[in-house]
């Protein structure tokens, strides 16, 4: 029967017995295997024949003072192969002791566990990525909080200098109208960040437990982690962008406006059930100043959603379409919320008029949004009542094209 005990162990542990010196004197097959020697090799050996360089020789002054006080040793030992490579064991060294109480020989038993700890070593460096990258991006905020601080104070050194130009006065309004929407955005931001940070955690769980039975999905879970860091980050630069004085005109195409109003107010329109649907030309491309038409497109999403208020509709939709007339963009913004009372819509674009509440809006949104397309991109903005709601027709004169050599427009 202990015959068979030993043989259990010796078939499912990596067993070896040395004399008081540490000379091997009997290495099972599972020590030859992981250690790559063959038993002739081992046989009459140093057990430090497996000893690896970069193990504190206290640690082996810690091992020898423990088993020749004849007590059990246990400790995870980082060993080296005959090939040079690495392997970790759990090891347990027994002395073995006479009739007379003295140590005749010690016996070590072991199993390998090169793959836990490779795998934990693999979620500490994934951790200190990970912790470097959320430094990097706490910095960020912090730059980009001071520059909008800055931001702020030219501005208002800036509309000090314009308020008395004329021309100018309606500048001043847009700046107003933007910043007037300020909280509304911060509360967008807030709460499209809610979501990814409690996914972020989550995934910081799941990474911990996945990289102990399995790197492919703890690999996963560190991509996921950093795609929501980055879609975090990418939100912050719509928000800066949003809120920068560009005052170029370039040539660019609609559509990367609207998509800029939308990454700044989708979450809240998905919050309210509101499906957007796109459709149309979306090659269009237009000459003027990208952030004041992602302005206008802010301004009408903001307005639908608003429009929608706390109703029970099933199905919320808003429709924007892109065509072209000739030589003309035509944008068609388009909701199902019921529409414009009568007696509001002939007044709708003019200054400070709102059918909201004083503290839901400035009634700029719509007069600054008019004024930009009208004198920023020489175009014109009409409302309309459609069968389920409000209708909104913008039309913008195409960018030039420039013909290739040798052909005629």
């Amino acid at each position: 029967m202990l015959q068979q005990y030993i043989e259990a162990i010796e078939s499912s542990n990596i067993v070896s017995r040395t004399d008081i010196n540490g000379i091997i004197t009997f290495a099972n097959d599972e020590f030859c295997k992981i250690s790559g020697y063959s038993r002739e090799e081992l046989i009459g050996k140093n057990h430090n024949i497996v000893r690896h360089p970069d193990v504190p020789a206290e640690n082996f002054l810690r091992l020898w003072k423990t088993i020749l006080a004849k007590k059990t040793y246990k400790a995870t030992v980082k060993n080296l192969a005959k090939d040079g490579s690495t392997f970790y064991v759990n090891t347990t060294i027994v002395p073995i002791l006479d009739q007379r109480g003295e140590i005749e020989e010690f016996v070590a038993i072991r199993y390998d566990v090169t793959r836990e700890v490779e795998l934990r070593m693999k979620l500490e460096a994934k951790e200190r990525e990970l912790a470097e990258l959320n430094r990097n991006l706490e910095e960020r905020v912090r730059q980009q909080t001071r520059q909008l601080q800055e931001l702020n104070r030219n501005l208002e050194e800036r509309v000090r200098e314009e308020v008395a130009k004329n021309e100018e006065k309606q500048r001043m309004l847009l700046w107003q109208s933007r910043f007037a929407s300020l909280g509304q955005m911060m509360a967008n931001i807030a709460h499209q960040w809610r979501q990814p940070l409690t996914e972020l955690n989550l995934s910081l769980y799941s990474l911990k437990e996945a990289c102990r039975n399995d790197p492919d999905a703890a690999e996963e879970l560190y991509t996921q982690s950093r795609k929501i860091i980055r879609s975090m980050s990418q939100t912050l630069d719509s928000f800066m962008d949003f809120f920068k004085p560009d005052r170029s005109s370039v040539t660019f195409p609609i559509h990367s406006s609207l998509e800029d109003a939308l990454s700044l107010i989708r979450k809240a329109l998905e919050k309210k059930r509101i499906r957007v649907k796109i459709e149309g030309d979306r090659s269009l491309r237009v000459t003027g100043i990208p952030n004041e038409l992602t302005q206008v497109f802010v301004n009408l999403l903001q307005n639908a959603k608003e429009a929608f208020g706390e109703s029970d509709d099933e199905e919320r939709w808003l429709r924007i379409h892109l065509s072209r007339d000739e030589n003309n963009a035509v944008i068609v913004v388009e909701d199902n919320a019921g529409g414009i009372p009568p007696e509001a819509l002939e007044r709708i674009f003019e200054p400070y008029f709102t059918t909201k509440h004083s503290s839901q809006g400035t009634g700029l949104g719509l007069f600054m949004s008019r004024m930009i397309v009208q004198k920023s991109f020489r175009g014109s903005m009409e409302a309309f009542n459609s069968l389920k709601g409000a209708l909104f027709v913008i039309k913008i004169p195409l960018a030039k094209t420039i013909s290739p050599p040798g052909e005629t427009q």
